[in-house]
Parts: C-alpha cells; structure tokens; sequence
C-alpha cells in the first residue's frame, strides 16, 4: 500500500493512515461500510450510490497510466473468463489468463474453450476502441463485435445474422424469425441513438439494450457475448466501468431474462443485476486508486467524505 503525503490537506494520508491503523488490507472493505444500508435496497437507491461512486471515481481522473494498465488486465481476463464461463466454457479464470497473455494450451480443454477466449480478448479491444471514438453505435458495430467473438469458431457466421429460427434452451421461449432480423436490428439501432442522450440512467440504458439484443437473437450463436459486450462499451463511452456478472450469477441472470420475457420486456430484475455489478467494479476501482502512491494529488472529494464517514463510525 503506498504512501500519499503531497495530496490536498493530507486527506489521502490520513485514510490510508486508517487503514494501516486498523490493518485493513483490503480497502474495498471500508467503501462498503460506507455505503451499506439494512436490508435489501431499492434500484433507485442502488443507481444513487453508482452515481456517488462515479462521482469520487472521476475525481482520480485521468488515471495514471500504470494503474490503468494493471486495472485493464485484471479486468480483460475477468470479464473473459465470466462471459465465456456464462456460455459453458471450463476453462478456470487462471487457465483463461494464461491463455489470453501466453497463448498456452491447456491439456483436457477443447479448441473451441481456447478460440472463445481468444476472439473475446481481441472484441474488447475493439469495445475500447470503439468507446475511445465516441460513435454511435449502429449495426456495423453490433456485427463487427459479433465478428470477432465468432470469427476463430464459426468465420462462416461470424458477424453474419441467422438464417434459421430457434428457440430458448430451456424456457421454449420462441426468438423472432429469421426473415424479420433485418427489421428488428435496424428499430434496435434506431433505439439506441433515440435513448443515448440522457433520458434514462446509463445503467438501465446498457441494460435495457443487452435485454433487446439478447431477445432479438440476431446470430446462431454468440449472442449472449456480443449483448455484454455492446452493454460495457455503452458503460463506458459514458464514463463507467466494465461491468461482469459472474458466473457464480448464472442462474439469477437466466431467471432474470426470462421473467423480462414472460413479463413484456420488464427490465427491472436484470438491470438491478447489472446495477450491483456496476456498483462492484466501480468500488474495485477505487480501492486500488485510492491507495495508489501514483495517484496523489487526486480524488480530494473521496478523501473528504469517506475521512468524515470514518470519524463518525469508527
């Protein structure tokens, strides 16, 4: 943990004086107690505290480029490991980082495991790409997504709209047919562009569209993939974070697509899915920031809130 002595008013210190104080070594802990309330909380309660957290975090901005780096890789083989883990692939989250920053093949796991984890590493470079040029986001970036999660399994449909009509594994539930893809896709971007101005909360907007394009299915396969994907880019083309549902959430996040498909589209169980973790990685990033020698000088109104919280609660 290291040491902040140039930060206004010695705000960094003294929090970072606490925690040696009280030898917390994991300072996630104390954003928590920060914002930890009795009980379940409401969504609008839940996207207050998002909007507190972001708040704090772009006070740190810009990120100094070596926690940024690391932060990146963390988060590279998280949301990889997950995703894929969501869509059935074994591979471990140790064995996806090997993968991804060695190339090395692990014994017993099909090629299919070690491709997926490949085109994903290679589709979020193109998300953050994408979120650096601050486009709108139409079809051409849906398919080329879509392309490189694809293109090392099935370069036939990768980037490419089924041809046939298929069904929910599981729940029956009937996707649109084929011949309207086209149609769906083009009021789908339309939406996108109509809603990308403000008018909802950018946590339910990402969420609401991974519901849309995961409902359309537009592809054989790798839906589920590109939805997180398009999700996270328009996160962070508004100044959020990555956000990774894990796969210990599988089941909450079928049940939640399912109850906004028997529901008429109510996007309310997924987006407070989404919302926590949204919450988690950004209390993530500012427990490494905070802490961070390459970060002084930053963050004063976090050092001045949770300093004050500290005060009173301990």
């Amino acid at each position: 943990m290291g040491h902040c002595i140039s930060a206004p008013d010695g705000q960094a210190q003294q929090y970072i004086e606490f925690l040696q104080e009280k030898r917390i070594e994991d300072p996630s802990q104390v954003i928590e107690a920060f914002f930890s309330r009795p009980g379940s909380i409401s969504l609008l309660l839940l996207l207050d505290q998002i909007d507190t957290l972001k708040g704090f975090l772009d006070g740190f901005r810009p990120f100094p480029a070596t926690i940024t780096a690391e932060l990146k890789h963390l988060y590279d083989v998280r949301f990889t490991y997950h995703t894929n883990a969501l869509e059935g692939n074994t591979l471990t989250q140790s064995e996806t980082e090997m993968v991804m920053e060695k190339g090395i093949t692990v014994g017993g796991k099909s090629l299919r495991e070690h491709l997926e984890v490949i085109g994903h590493k290679e589709a979020i470079d193109y998300m953050e790409e994408l979120a650096r040029r601050g486009e709108r986001i139409g079809e051409r970036e849906i398919k080329g997504l879509h392309s490189l999660v694809l293109r090392g399994i099935d370069r036939k449909e990768a980037g490419r709209y089924r041809m046939i009509d298929v069904k929910a594994a599981g729940t029956e539930h009937t996707y649109p047919p084929h011949y309207r893809l086209s149609e769906l896709m083009e009021a789908f971007t339309i939406w996108l562009q109509e809603k990308a101005d403000g008018l909802l909360h950018p946590v339910e907007y990402a969420a609401e569209a991974h519901f849309r394009l995961v409902s359309i299915y537009p592809f054989r396969d790798g839906n589920g993939r590109t939805a997180w994907l398009l999700m996270s880019l328009l996160l962070l083309q508004r100044g959020y974070l990555v956000v990774v549902i894990t796969h210990a959430r599988r089941k909450d996040y079928i049940d939640a697509l399912a109850s906004g498909q028997a529901h008429h589209s109510d996007t309310g169980p997924l987006t407070a899915l989404v919302a926590d973790a949204c919450r988690a990685s950004l209390i993530d990033y500012l427990s490494v920031l905070s802490t961070a020698a390459e970060a002084c000088g930053r963050g004063t109104a976090f050092y001045e809130t949770v300093n004050a919280f500290l005060q009173k609660a301990y």
